[in-house]
C-alpha cells in the first residue's frame, strides 16, 4: 500500500469537521474533561442524548492522572464502587470500605468509555464566554463561546465561535471558570449563599466528598455545576486524591439533566 500525505491530511480534516459540525448544537455542553464530566458524558450518551465535552488542555482526565502527589494511585470508597465496576476499572480492597485504583488506568478507561458511549471530546478548545438568551422574562445560559487554547494563551485577536446547548455543565474544577464568567459578564446572582462563587475550603475528605455530590446541580438557569466546580462554587472543603465524589457527582448531574431533557 502506498501512503499519500495529501490523503492523510484530507482524512483528518474531513473527519474532524464532520465531528465538529455535528456538535454545534447539543443537548448538553460540558466544560472541562475531568472525571465528573467524563462520567456525565458517558451516562448522557447512554440514554441517547447529544453531549460534547470541551477541554482546554491536551489530555482529558483532569487531576486524576497525577494520583496523590504523583503516586499514580487513587482511592475510591464504597459509595462509588458500582460506577468503577460499570466502567470496568480494576481496583484493590484496602479495608474499611477503601479501594485503590491505578490512576492511569482509571483516567484512560473513563475517557474511552465516554467516547465509545457517544459523547465527543474536543481537546485544546477553551471556553471563553457563554451564550445567553431571555426566556419567559428570565436570562439563561444557552451555549458556549469557544476558541483554540493556543489562541487564548497567546493573546491573539481572533474571533471565537458559538455552540448552542440546552444546558451547560461547569466541570472546570477548582477555578469554576464558567460560573465566574456568568457572574462577571451577566451581572447576575448564582444560587449560592453569596450569589457568587464562594470558594473552596481547606482539605477535609469526608465532608468534601459528601458536599460535592450534595451540591451538584443547577446554579443558574441553564447552568449546572459538577465535581470540584460544585465544591468551589458552593464553598465546600476539598477532598484530595479520593475520587468517589467526583464519579458520583458526574452520575448525579447526568441523571438531573436526563430528567430535564426527557421529562
Amino acid at each position: 500500500m502506498k501512503l499519500d500525505d495529501l490523503t492523510i491530511s484530507r482524512s483528518i480534516v474531513e473527519s474532524y469537521m464532520e465531528k465538529f459540525l455535528s456538535s454545534l448544537k447539543v443537548d448538553v455542553a460540558l466544560v472541562g474533561a475531568g472525571p465528573s464530566n467524563l462520567i456525565a458524558g458517558y451516562y448522557l450518551a447512554k440514554t441517547g442524548l447529544k453531549a460534547a465535552i470541551f477541554e482546554s488542555k491536551l489530555a482529558p482526565g483532569g487531576g486524576m492522572w497525577g494520583g496523590g502527589m504523583m503516586f499514580n494511585e487513587i482511592v475510591v470508597q464504597d459509595d462509588a464502587l458500582h460506577i468503577v465496576e460499570e466502567m470496568g476499572i480494576a481496583y484493590r480492597p484496602k479495608g474499611d470500605g477503601y479501594y485503590t485504583m491505578d490512576s492511569l488506568e482509571a483516567a484512560s478507561t473513563i475517557i474511552s468509555r465516554c467516547i465509545k458511549a457517544g459523547t465527543v471530546i474536543f481537546n485544546l478548545v477553551r471556553v471563553t464566554d457563554v451564550l445567553f438568551r431571555e426566556e419567559a422574562r428570565q436570562c439563561r445560559v444557552s451555549g458556549l463561546v469557544i476558541s483554540w487554547s493556543p489562541v487564548e494563551s497567546l493573546g491573539l485577536h481572533v474571533d471565537p465561535l458559538g455552540i448552542e446547548a440546552s444546558f451547560v455543565v461547569d466541570g472546570t474544577g477548582h477555578p469554576a471558570d464558567i460560573c465566574r464568567i456568568v457572574t462577571r459578564k451577566m451581572d447576575v446572582k448564582l444560587n449560592t449563599k453569596t450569589g457568587d462563587v464562594v470558594g473552596e475550603m481547606p482539605l477535609w475528605a469526608e465532608k468534601g466528598e459528601q458536599f460535592t455530590v450534595a451540591n451538584t446541580g443547577e446554579v443558574f438557569p441553564g447552568l449546572y455545576v459538577a465535581g470540584m466546580a460544585a465544591n468551589n462554587v458552593f464553598g465546600g472543603p476539598r477532598m484530595g486524591p479520593i475520587f468517589g465524589g467526583m464519579l458520583g457527582s458526574g452520575k448525579k448531574v447526568a441523571e438531573l439533566l436526563i430528567d430535564r431533557l426527557r421529562g
